[in-house]
């Protein structure tokens, strides 16, 4: 096994005798680990703190930026719908992961309902989403247009 992958792989699994998930991430650039996350959704009651996100916070910070360009991601498990999205905005070079999301699922998480959602019109959702329409609504994008100073991401 990849020594990346098997370092992800043991910190999951520290992870749960510190009352986290059973995940967790590493982001490497230049072969170095420059930040890990575990997961600390139950720990810090923020259903956002999942492996990916919480390594996504570090590795930002570390490096100065809001991107993870030329790193790569090596997650102890395939990344769920809002790690997957978070991915993306940071724009890693490759991803990298261990257990699949159908292993995930057998464990009891399984995100095939937001997969399934996201394909849904709005109100069919369990959630229902209700768009507010508005004549302002583009206002805030405008204002951004115009800013001549923005930083693009």
């Amino acid at each position: 096994m990849d020594s990346f992958a098997a370092q992800v792989v043991r910190l999951a699994i520290e992870s749960i005798a510190k009352d986290g998930g059973p995940f967790a991430a590493l982001i490497v650039k230049d072969g170095a680990v420059i930040a890990t996350g575990t997961n600390e959704v139950t720990r810090n009651t923020d259903p956002t703190a999942h492996a990916e996100i919480v390594a996504i916070r570090k590795a930002c910070r570390a490096l100065g930026s809001f991107q993870l360009s030329g790193c790569d991601v090596y997650s102890s498990c395939e990344p769920c719908p809002m790690c997957l999205g978070a991915l993306f905005w940071a724009r890693p070079a490759r991803i990298f992961f261990v257990a699949t999301r159908d292993d995930a699922a057998a464990a009891g998480f399984d995100d095939s309902l937001i997969y399934h959602q996201i394909e849904l019109p709005y109100a069919q959702r369990s959630i229902p989403m209700i768009h507010i329409r508005d004549p302002h609504a583009s206002l805030p994008f405008e204002e951004w247009l115009r800013k001549p100073d923005r930083i693009e991401y």
